[in-house]
């Protein structure tokens, strides 16, 4: 009898030892799936940020504030602002936001030959146009300083600077120079007056 038990004791110290093993097992696979989840939560939220941060970053200048303090980096903002409308993703109201930033740096009289609404829309099927052949803004490069061209006419003072666009679709790659006029109005803040393509001079 007291074999009997001797022997039982040790089967069930076998069961329960094997019973242990198992429930470490489910739990360290329960562990490393957990870790794992939110691992896969945390990367597509960082994803998230970084789609989301380039908009956010450029919107997020005041430009009541801090408005470019050169034609050269007015010319960079613009161009920041280019690269968003063609390259990112973003909400309607963003890109009411983005558009409404892009006016704030044209001249009066830029703004002025278009009322609002049109000016969304000719913007909107631009964008259009750019995405449905695939076409990005992969780098954009403002002259140097050195190279701004300022002078006097009109009783304004005026300022030439040229910026070269790499636009990408697919393997295809291509550049564009455009060369901006701007005009500075009565707070010394440059504004765009226009622009065209170098070839077209």
């Amino acid at each position: 009898m007291f074999e009997n038990l001797t022997v039982k004791e040790k089967e069930m110290k076998r069961i329960n030892s094997f019973k242990n093993v198992i429930i470490v097992a489910i739990l360290a696979v329960m562990l490393v799936g957990y870790f794992f989840h939110l691992s896969n939560k945390t990367q597509g939220k960082e994803e998230d940020v970084v789609k989301a941060s380039v908009v956010q970053d450029v919107l997020s200048r005041n430009l009541k504030t801090n408005y470019p303090s050169s034609p050269k980096e007015v010319i960079k903002y613009f161009s920041e602002i280019t690269q968003c409308f063609y390259n990112e993703e973003y909400s309607e109201t963003e890109l009411v936001s983005l558009a409404d930033k892009m006016l704030g740096l044209y001249d009066d009289e830029l703004v002025a030959e278009k009322d609002h609404a049109t000016y969304l829309l000719d913007l909107k099927s631009d964008i259009d146009f750019y995405k449905e052949n695939g076409y990005k803004i992969s780098s954009f490069a403002p002259s140097a300083s050195t190279d701004v061209e300022k002078f006097s006419q009109d009783g304004y003072e005026w300022a030439r600077i040229w910026c070269l666009y790499t636009i990408r679709s697919g393997k295809q790659i291509k550049t564009i120079q455009e060369v901006f006029i701007l005009r500075q109005d009565e707070k010394n803040h440059w504004r765009i007056y226009g622009w065209r393509p170098v070839e077209n001079e």
